[in-house]
């Protein structure tokens, strides 16, 4: 059976938990009066424990208040084949098991028919996004310093390979003023250079595609089950259920036969890119 991306959240924080406490895996396994192999297999989320066990886990850990209300909000329907965040607490929990799949996903597949995919948006857009969007200050910080730290995962030995499948209306809307329109559009003929990385465009005109129905993301991993990830203003959905999977990966190709080719893509943002530079005042 897969994991589940919740109960794979919730192993991941018990045992960030324990090891911030400097506990070995086998000493807590008899503290908590359990097998250590149990204790492992729900830490890297191959079994999922019972409500008790999670609750004796943190009572053991010292863990209470806010802290003890937001893990044990994990353990609730945790092997469902989707997970519906209904708190703020439960949507950061759900935020940070996206973070830990895009950072194991071989291949990410993200369709954004409105807005330049998180993954590809530069700071100045991240930020106008964030600081539009009514969050406050320090919240909006964070939620931009994450958002560019995902970036990563399209660089080093091992990067991730991405399919950006963006709608043409993602690439006129001037998030954040001309300038950062522009240093956007930069950004995107940078990366659909990369050799990990497909940039695709779903021109105007196309008529009905699977794209029109929302943004998603779709990502697969040798170590995690595949995911997908609907996000929305106040919350947001995984599916990770097969029959789910697949009917996603079917709007991927559905996505894809809408869509411009690579070269045909790069050709129309650097037109866009030349068009705008071109209407820039002179500077003084």
């Amino acid at each position: 059976m897969a994991k589940a991306p919740k109960t794979v959240v919730l192993g991941r924080v018990l045992r960030r938990e324990r090891e911030e406490r400097g506990i070995g895996l086998r000493e807590f396994a008899g503290r908590i009066d359990r097998d250590p192999a149990v204790l492992s297999r729900w830490e890297t989320g191959e079994r999922t424990p019972k409500p008790e066990d999670v609750a004796r886990i943190l009572t053991v850990l010292g863990i209470g208040g806010q802290r003890y209300a937001e893990v044990m909000t994990l353990i609730h329907g945790a092997g469902e084949s989707h997970w519906l965040a209904l708190s703020s607490p439960e949507h950061r929990q759900q935020v940070a098991a996206f973070g830990e799949y895009e950072r194991s996903a071989k291949t990410i597949h993200t369709v954004s028919p409105l807005l330049i995919p998180g993954i590809l948006q530069v700071t100045d857009y991240i930020a106008a996004i964030m600081s539009e969007g009514g969050l406050p200050p320090e919240q909006a910080a964070a939620n931009v310093a994450r958002r560019v730290a995902r970036r990563a995962v399209l660089s080093g030995p091992e990067p991730a390979r991405l399919v950006a499948l963006i709608g043409q209306a993602a690439l006129h809307q001037e998030v954040g003023g001309r300038a950062t329109t522009l240093a956007q559009l930069r950004h995107l003929v940078d990366v659909a250079r990369l050799p990990n990385v497909e940039l695709r465009v779903v021109p105007f005109g196309q008529g009905w595609h699977p794209a029109l129905e929302g943004p998603f993301c779709l990502m697969e991993s040798d170590s995690l089950p595949p995911g997908v990830f609907l996000e929305l203003r106040r919350t947001a959905v995984w599916l990770h259920s097969a029959e789910d999977v697949a009917v996603y990966r079917a709007a991927v190709d559905g996505v894809m036969r809408a869509a411009l080719s690579e070269q045909g893509s790069l050709r129309l943002i650097a037109d866009l890119l030349r068009r705008a530079e071109a209407d820039l005042p002179v500077p003084a």
